[in-house]
């Protein structure tokens, strides 16, 4: 079995971001991913938390924070009560010094704790200010609460998914909120870039529904040229066939796309049936897609006769794009999620084994790679580093002496 690739954190390093100061006053997974891209760049990320501390904390599996402990790598912890004026206070002054300040309270309330984009730029004109929430921060739903889940199925999204004859599906996965937070760490070194070139910061209003909503084009340009609503159709596709997920006979899976001619041939000589390439039903792609049934019933027949190592050994020799369906503990002794170091670990002493796996570098760069400087902080670990050079160690003392800075 091949090992994980065993990585060490080391608070040295030096990533292209080094420098960057990021105040995150977000809970949850979306402002998370988008902080967690920018701390592994080596931004230093100082998570502002309540007493309580991040809701991703409150996620435990088996006793141990597990989104946690992998969104909030890299990142530094102060825990400050937001509810007093001193500690809004103390933000003012980490926002003085900061490049980007990201929340993802919803609409209105930093403007009710004093943190309004009008004072935030008369501390620091240069500040990017990423403004995450689940309708954004105008139109109709600005006032709602708002999570992934909602999203999902709002966008359109649920609705395409799964199959005909059974309800809408939701991903398994925060798929809404890591779209968003993708698209929110782009979107605040796009507003940074404008920022270091003219002194001018601004706010992003970052949305959960629009960054996937924009994912599912042409979906309204697909509608109004047919007035049909897009099918669920399981794993087929409605513009490429063959293309679907098909069992082998160990009770594994493998997943197929043979998405343009060239493959689509390929495939059927593989499988010995060259006179497919021939046949009026499945000779075109317009044509496959309406025999998509009958071909699915040809190429599931062939590959359920294999084991899923035989049949993706087989089809790898022919050269055709069919894959394994992969699940966690596959992953763990894959040699392509090892050898790419898509997978790691680090010491954990939560964990069995005292190592937690997690994903490595994303993305590669071949100049300025990211970092591994820290694990994810304990609650406040890093009152002191970050307030007393700011404050001094004698305000630290006091306002933990008035509960405003905890533990």
């Amino acid at each position: 079995m091949p090992a994980i690739p065993r990585k060490t954190f080391d608070a040295t390093r030096r990533g292209p971001l080094h420098g960057l100061r990021v105040v995150d006053l977000s809970r949850l997974v979306a402002g998370n991913v988008a902080t967690r891209v920018l701390a592994d760049a080596g931004a230093e990320v100082v998570k502002v938390e309540p007493p309580e501390g991040d809701t991703l904390r409150a996620w435990r599996v088996e006793g141990v924070e597990t989104s946690w402990k992998a969104f909030c790598r890299n990142k530094r912890s102060v825990c400050l009560d937001l509810r007093a004026p001193e500690g809004i206070a103390v933000v003012k002054r980490l926002a003085e010094g900061a490049a980007i300040l990201v929340e993802s309270f919803r609409p209105g309330v930093l403007e009710a704790m004093g943190l309004a984009p009008e004072a935030l730029h008369a501390i620091n004109p240069a500040l990017v200010i990423l403004r995450v929430s689940g309708w954004g921060q105008d139109g109709p739903f600005a006032h709602k609460p708002g999570f992934g889940t909602l999203v999902e199925g709002y966008s359109g999204f649920a609705a395409i998914n799964g199959f005909a004859d059974r309800e809408p599906v939701l991903p398994p996965m925060f798929m809404g909120d890591t779209y968003a937070g993708l698209h929110g760490a782009a979107a605040a070194m796009i507003a940074l870039r404008h920022a270091e070139a003219t002194g001018e910061g601004q706010v992003v209003d970052l949305s959960l529904f629009e960054p996937l909503f924009a994912v599912l084009d042409p979906q309204m340009a697909n509608w109004r040229l047919t007035q049909r609503r897009k099918p669920r159709t399981g794993s087929r596709s409605t513009n490429t066939a063959p293309r679907n997920a098909y069992a082998t006979k160990d009770g594994g899976w493998v997943c197929l796309s043979a998405s343009t001619q060239g493959m689509t041939e390929k495939l059927f000589r593989a499988i010995g049936r060259e006179d497919l390439v021939t046949d009026p039903r499945y000779a075109t792609n317009p044509q496959r897609l309406k025999h998509a049934a009958e071909l699915d019933a040809i190429i599931g027949g062939f590959v359920g006769a294999m084991t899923l190592d035989e049949c993706c050994a087989f089809f790898d020799r022919a050269g055709v794009t069919i894959g394994p369906v992969m699940d966690a503990p596959r992953l763990e002794q894959d040699p392509y999620a090892l050898g790419r170091e898509a997978l790691v670990e680090v010491p954990d002493d939560d964990m069995p084994g005292g190592a937690f796996p997690m994903s490595g570098e994303t993305p590669r760069l071949s100049l300025t790679p990211n970092v591994l400087a820290r694990p994810a902080p304990r609650l406040g670990q890093d009152n002191d580093d970050i307030l007393a050079p700011l404050l001094g160690a004698g305000e630290v003392t006091r306002l933990r002496a008035a509960g405003i800075l905890c533990p």
